[in-house]
């Protein structure tokens, strides 16, 4: 069951991902590349979390690819909210 579950979460990220790539593809804005990246890493963690014998959630590698893909986030919202000079 929890594989099935980590294949629904990272099919969902893979579709969020394609979302946002499609509105980048359109406006190229990095924001949603950003976006885009984000949900992809995530989509790769959830994968190789299920296909991983005995994967923790909370082994370190799994969590910095997590917090990777939210620094992607971070930092996509404070390039596109930063002052322009």
């Amino acid at each position: 069951m929890e594989r099935l579950l980590m294949g629904g979460i990272a099919a969902g990220s893979l579709f969020a991902g394609l979302f946002f790539f499609r509105f980048w593809y359109q406006t190229r804005d990095r924001l949603f590349l950003y976006f885009a990246a984000s949900f992809w890493l995530e989509a790769l963690d959830r994968v190789a979390l299920a296909l991983v014998p005995h994967a923790d959630e909370q082994e370190p590698l799994f969590y910095l690819v997590r917090l990777l893909a939210y620094a992607l986030i971070v930092a996509a919202i404070w390039q596109k909210n930063r002052t322009r000079r």
